[in-house]
């Protein structure tokens, strides 16, 4: 079944589309007078003034910070359906998978034009794994979620959709986007993710997280723990979000009075790769997927170089809040609705030259330049993720800032951060952050 988009820029229930239009409109103003590195530090300087970024309007996490206010009316349980603004995709039998990403043999659930907003509702897999009794209204309910307070979407997937892929996350998509072509990048833009539940779990099986062999097996057997022994054995910590007053949050259980902000994002984005095998939805690849950085927020861009045609855009693993290196194993997972607009970027397009053939991302103030290891794991593995992403950074500063090369690497060693994206993902992740206002 396709769909086809609406107006994409007529959001029902009328949250910031003003304001996006302003941005975009002085965004091809800039495009047209300067060309594409003209552009790039333009764009630099307006972000760092605060003129050109905006426009997501009720966005719950802002970007490059440990997250937004918010509002309590944000708590509320946000069913199938519904307002929506764009094409809307539901998380259900004809639009999800489970453990496995689209590939060039996937059919599309969903066909837009370029530049359309494009609504995914996200179920997360945690509450619906088999460890956890494959049934979620019994898992958080036990937890003291009422039955009407979980996912309609979520029982269903649980009870119906094949768990036929070798990794756990529930994937929605993939949506077609015209003039997405091989060659070409595609655009995502992060406009809104909502809470879909004011629930999440943060879990650490055996033989997995930053510390495979130690933990969970320090705690195995241990009665004072057992609450958080999930029915297959594993280690399942059931997280809250709260609002404090000020802003929302999210809690964990235990004799320790805890708190910090939820900053919604979305774990998995991608195009599908051009092959007719099962691709796996643990690693993250060159096509994106399972990439888990944190700063992909409210706001947040991300470059996906397009393997096939329609490009195939595909997302999941939605979070609530993470912590760089995502080290237990999971984040504090929480199904989202995510509205992104999708815009293919044609060959010399305006996009940074390194997206063209590995995914690149920005926030209002930073560019973040990603680099992945070869998929040995979290021993060495760190070690050729940190590479790559300093070689992309490098790639950046000189192709599209113009810096010279001694200057760029000075640049970074004196300015730039790097951060670990996750290393739990069997191919792990570093993230460099270069700041724009540096630039303006």
């Amino acid at each position: 079944m396709t769909r086809r988009a609406n107006d994409g820029d007529t959001p029902i229930g009328g949250r910031g589309a003003q304001g996006h239009g302003r941005g975009a409109e002085a965004a091809r103003t800039l495009r047209s007078g300067l060309g594409r590195r003209g552009f790039v530090l333009a764009t630099a300087g307006l972000a760092a003034g605060g003129t050109l970024v905006g426009g997501a309007g009720g966005a719950l996490a802002a970007p490059g910070t440990s997250g937004s206010p918010g509002s309590p009316e944000d708590l509320a349980v946000v069913q199938p359906g519904g307002r929506h603004r764009g094409t809307y995709v539901p998380a259900d039998a004809g639009s999800v998978t489970w453990g496995r990403l689209p590939n060039r043999t996937t059919r599309p659930v969903a066909t837009v034009d370029s530049g359309s907003l494009v609504t995914l509702d996200t179920v997360s897999h945690e509450g619906l794994l088999e460890d956890q009794g494959r049934d979620p209204r019994g898992y958080f309910g036990g937890f003291g979620v009422r039955a009407r307070d979980v996912l309609w979407d979520a029982i269903r997937i649980a009870r119906e959709t094949p768990h036929d892929g070798p990794g756990p996350h529930i994937i929605t998509g993939p949506v077609a986007v015209r003039g997405a072509v091989p060659g070409s990048v595609l655009r995502v833009d992060v406009v809104d993710l909502r809470l879909r539940v004011p629930y999440g779990v943060v879990s650490n099986r055996h033989g997995r997280g930053a510390l495979p062999g130690e933990y969970p097996e320090a705690w195995v057997g241990d009665p004072a723990l057992s609450e958080y022994v999930n029915p297959g054995g594993e280690i399942s910590v059931f997280a809250r979000a709260e609002w404090d007053g000020r802003r929302l949050v999210g809690t964990l259980p235990g004799p320790v009075r805890n708190r910090f902000p939820l900053a919604p994002f979305l774990g998995v984005m991608g195009v599908a790769r051009d092959t007719s095998e099962v691709v796996d939805s643990v690693p993250p690849t060159d096509a994106g997927g399972n990439i888990d950085i944190r700063r992909l927020g409210v706001g947040s861009t991300l470059y996906l170089p397009v393997r096939v045609d329609g490009g195939l855009f595909y997302t999941g693993d939605p979070h609530m809040a993470q912590g760089d290196g995502e080290v237990a194993l999971t984040a504090m997972e929480g199904s989202l609705r995510a509205t992104v607009r999708l815009t293919a970027v044609p060959p010399g397009g305006d996009a940074p030259r390194t997206a063209f053939t590995y995914p690149f991302a920005e926030t209002p103030e930073h560019w973040i330049p990603i680099g992945l290891s070869d998929g040995e794991g979290t021993e060495g593995g760190l070690d050729a993720a940190m590479r790559t992403a300093v070689r992309h950074a490098m790639a950046f500063l000189t192709e599209e800032l113009g810096m010279e090369g001694p200057v760029a690497y000075a640049y970074l060693s004196a300015a730039a951060d790097f951060a670990v994206s996750q290393v739990v993902d069997r191919t792990t992740g570093i993230h460099g952050l270069i700041r724009k206002a540096d630039f303006a």
